[in-house]
């Protein structure tokens, strides 16, 4: 293990590029406790709680959090999921979990499920047009609309919509409507190496009203604007870039009521942090539309160019495969959905 790491971490100095500080830093809110919530992967909020889940599971747990990280209640439905990865809340209340988790890439249908605030849940089964996909972001439009990012360790990260309305249990075909491609970054954190785990991405958010999307890796938050509430124009977008640095396996992301971006991770006693003025910093300094195929944004809203040369596509290549190699290690064996 010793070996693998120091070869990621060679690997990730050969991708890493500079990076640049942006105009917010974490601030921590709280620490959740709660030992039952050890594998923090989905994170919500409807402005007065948050709503917080893990990953993985035997059954559908929601935790109801205040806002210094107490629980308060838990909302249960007892459908036993394969893997859980991320959460959305509906304007309806609804909470929506992605069922979307897939390390092997082997998995023939993923799943939504729409939970209550009651504990009645609705499954609703998805297929995608290309083969299975490892994802763990979920996206919620203000039409309640579900959009999966999938988690690439090269290549770009692939956006799915159903390609029609909902049917429970379906399965509902998916259809491509985007790609993000993101650029390898030194922010320090996450389970596999600065550079590597920057463009994995391991959750998504969008805020109340529709008009800012985020998509967090295990060490970056990126904000895109939304001002027509189109989320695959949004991720068109070029993105502003907020470093979440030091985040043992950051994977949950979610906007509070006042504009805030929340970031957590899996681990005992993890914090939650904010980035204050979040949506205001996505509005005044993202929203250009991009124009080439892999820009990110280096925190004053203006675009990196792509990568340029063969070689360095070919240490991402190297880079994808070692990725793939650590999730391989460390994923854990899931059940099939009921």
């Amino acid at each position: 293990m010793g070996r693998l790491r120091a070869l990621l971490g060679i690997t990730a100095a050969l991708l890493t590029l500079t990076a640049v500080p942006a105009s917010a830093d974490p601030v921590e809110r709280c620490r959740i406790g709660d030992k039952r919530i050890g594998e923090l992967s989905g994170l919500a909020s409807d402005g007065k709680n948050w709503y917080a889940m893990n990953d993985g599971g035997t059954k559908l747990t929601v935790y109801v959090l205040n806002k210094s990280c107490a629980v308060q209640r838990v909302i249960t439905n007892s459908t036993d999921p394969f893997d859980v990865e991320d959460l959305a809340r509906g304007s309806d209340g609804t909470l929506w979990l992605a069922d979307t988790g897939d390390n092997r890439k082997q998995r023939e249908t993923v799943a939504l499920h729409a939970l209550s605030p009651n504990g009645k849940s609705t499954l609703y089964r998805l297929t995608y047009p290309d083969g299975p996909h490892d994802v763990e972001a979920l996206l919620l439009d203000r039409n309640n609309v579900p959009y999966l990012v999938s988690k690439e360790p090269f290549g770009e990260a692939r956006v799915y919509r159903p390609a029609g309305k909902l049917s429970a249990p379906g399965p509902t075909p998916l259809e491509k409507v985007g790609a993000v491609a993101l650029r390898s970054t030194s922010t320090p954190g996450g389970p596999v190496g600065a550079g590597i785990g920057s463009v994995l991405v391991t959750g998504g958010a969008v805020n109340a009203d529709g008009t800012v999307v985020a998509l967090r890796t295990y060490t970056e938050a990126y904000l895109f604007s939304a001002p027509d509430g189109d989320i695959a124009a949004a991720l068109a977008r070029k993105p502003v870039r907020v470093p979440l640095p030091n985040e043992e396996q950051g994977e949950a992301i979610a906007f509070d009521s006042d504009g805030s971006l929340l970031s957590g991770s899996e681990g005992k006693n993890s914090p939650i942090r904010a980035i204050e003025g979040a949506v205001d910093l996505a509005r005044s300094q993202g929203g250009e539309q991009r124009t080439d195929p892999a820009p990110t944004s280096d925190g004053s809203g203006q675009a990196q160019p792509p990568a340029e040369s063969s070689s360095s596509l070919g240490a991402f290549a190297v880079a994808g495969l070692l990725a793939l190699g650590v999730v391989f290690f460390f994923s854990r064996r899931k059940r099939n959905a009921s």
